[in-house]
């Protein structure tokens, strides 16, 4: 009943987020809203630049690109000099050359994969002025791309697709700082630890035990990472931890700031391009996917744990509760998991090296479908309306006409950017993955052998080259490979998606309008919602179902009573007398 009404809170709270956050960004970006003008002005001053200097698609493009690339060189700096730096009580010292590289690339990029544990790590200077300053930045960039897109599908005849420095700081000053201010008070007041003071000693006098308890700023580090569906935590335990993530209404309240911004751009598109008819679309087969994958994984987490059952214990009342808090249960834990790696948030209150593995193969295949159910700020709706586009290609071949989306044409130019966003990034995680599998320095990383090491790599790289950042906890990533090799995956992951859409902007924005027809192909109803989804699976599935396969579905059917090692030498020993159910029942191990 309790985990009924979290969702059902969840989706009321969505549903008003939708309608009034995503028209408040419309505003935001349409230019209509002016109460930070004492701010942008300044800012616009220092850049050289200004709402009415607008850029094509290939300006905004080199501007995003040196922005990036320009804070991933400053926060490497940052990180290898942290011990000369102030705010530093534990005085931590550099961080490792291969270290920095991932984490600066991590956290410009909008992936918060974290090779190294938080609290003895980073010090408080690097946890404030590198990472949760690029997860305010990295999520602005985001949003920007995502209204670029959005532009090229609202104008017309246009050679320009809006100013990427505006868009950046528009972003930042009316939508993540004060929301995420917001949150940070009400994390704070629940409990999450928010401190400059450093560690605290406890001495039990009684036992004779010292004990250093973390702490630091964390509880407004976690708004902005949850709010900018960045997800890497203050502690290594992220939101499994106590400090951070203190009572279910921080919990239920970290899942809303996840699924609320990529959720409400589907009412901002649909508002910026003139039809919300549209924007509901998207929404719906975003909520279809994630309805579905919450559904089984929380199934599959209900289920007892075979190695526990194996251990001896035979009675699992709670579901699989080997790696989850007592206090979130297996259902809520898997809803939690699932919102994270749906999104490019990768935050966890669980571990999901410890899942069933079915319930592992959940957040796993759901970043394998790109990250679109709802996906994170920004790029989930810059990556569907990808998928949109090659659904409308499809649709338009099956109808006979030239497809046309929003009144745009949808041409030879158009598909082949739009399948070149798609497809880069499974194309980067499989030959990644392929080159760890292959070599010593990548099986050296798992923890486990055997299908489930395996999906420990594939984990690991689906995570780094979809900017998610969760993992399976069980790899060792901190070595001179999976840092350089992380970084190569979040770097395509995202740079590589991002110029494609903005092409297609631009693009999209010089065609003129073409008015609808009775044989037009509509994209806005039930059909083209089905039609997405199937592209949407199909695409994620025939692409890695080979390794999946390989990794959670052999691990699955190794606990089960079909086992394959089991029922293929019965089978072959039955093919001549399967007609009689005795030689069915044996089978069955």
């Amino acid at each position: 009943m309790t985990y009924f009404w979290t969702i059902a809170v969840l989706v009321i709270a969505l549903g008003l987020a939708w309608r009034y956050l995503g028209s408040y960004m419309a505003a935001v970006f349409e230019t209509r809203l002016h109460f930070f003008r004492f701010i942008e002005r300044p800012i616009y001053a220092i850049l050289g630049t200004g709402p009415d200097r607008e850029q094509t698609w290939k300006r905004y493009a080199t501007s995003l690109i040196i922005f990036s690339g320009g804070f991933i060189g400053i926060d490497y700096l940052l990180l290898r000099i942290q011990g000369l730096l102030p705010l530093n009580p534990q005085h931590l010292g550099a961080v490792g050359p291969a270290l920095s590289f991932n984490t600066s690339v991590s956290f410009v990029t909008n992936t918060n994969w974290q090779n190294y544990a938080g609290e003895s790590t980073m010090s408080y200077f690097s946890q404030i002025g590198v990472l949760t300053v690029q997860q305010f930045v990295s999520a602005a960039v985001g949003i920007a791309v995502a209204i670029a897109l959005v532009r090229g599908f609202s104008r017309k005849g246009s050679g320009t697709i809006g100013n990427f420095w505006v868009d950046v700081t528009r972003g930042l000053l009316y939508i993540l700082l004060p929301i995420a201010f917001l949150a940070g008070i009400v994390l704070v007041g629940q409990g999450a630890v928010q401190t400059l003071a450093g560690p605290a000693t406890v001495h039990d006098a009684l036992n004779g035990v010292t004990q250093t308890i973390a702490r630091g700023p964390a509880g407004f580090m976690g708004s902005i990472m949850q709010l900018g569906t960045n997800g890497g935590g203050f502690f290594n335990a992220d939101l499994a931890h106590p400090l951070e993530n203190p009572t279910g209404l921080t919990n239920l309240l970290y899942v809303f700031l996840t699924l609320s911004i990529p959720v409400s751009l589907t009412y901002t598109f649909g508002k910026m391009v003139g039809s919300v008819r549209h924007g509901a679309a998207l929404l719906a087969a975003m909520a279809i996917i994630f309805g579905a994958w919450v559904g089984f994984t929380s199934y599959a987490e209900h289920q007892p744990n075979p190695a526990v059952a194996a251990a001896g214990v035979a009675s699992q009342p709670a579901g699989n509760m080997e790696g989850k808090e007592v206090r979130f249960g297996d259902t809520s834990s898997a809803l939690f998991n699932v919102s994270m790696t749906q999104t490019s948030d990768g935050a966890v209150n669980s571990a999901n090296d410890s899942y069933n593995p079915i319930g592992g193969f959940g957040p796993l295949s759901g970043m394998m479908m790109g990250e679109v159910s709802p996906g994170g700020v920004g790029s989930g709706l810059y990556t569907i309306l990808l998928f949109a586009i090659l659904a409308v290609f499809i649709g338009g071949l099956m109808i006979g006409r030239t497809p046309e989306y929003l009144g745009k044409k949808i041409q030879a130019r158009e598909v082949k950017l739009a399948g070149l966003g798609i497809l880069v990034m499974p194309i980067t995680v499989l030959v990644i993955t392929g080159i760890a599998v292959s070599i010593h320095a990548g099986r050296a990383g798992p923890l486990n052998g055997g299908p489930h090491g395996f999906s420990e790599i594939l984990y690991a790289f689906t995570s780094q080259g979809n900017n998610n950042g969760s993992a399976f906890a069980g790899l060792t990533g901190n070595h001179a490979f999976y840092n350089v090799a992380g970084a190569v995956a979040m770097l395509l992951g995202r740079f590589a998606i991002i110029v494609p859409s903005l092409a297609l902007a631009g693009t999209l924005a010089a065609k003129k309008v073409v008015a609808a027809s009775a044989g037009t192909f509509r994209t806005d109803n039930t059909m083209f919602v089905g039609l997405l989804i199937g592209v949407i699976v199909i695409v994620g599935g025939l692409t890695f179902f080979p390794a999946v396969a390989l990794g959670p579905i052999a691990e699955q059917l190794s606990h089960k009573f079909y086992s394959v090692v089991t029922v293929l030498p019965v089978i072959g020993q039955s093919l001549g007398h399967l007609a009689t159910p005795a030689s069915w029942r044996a089978l069955l191990p």
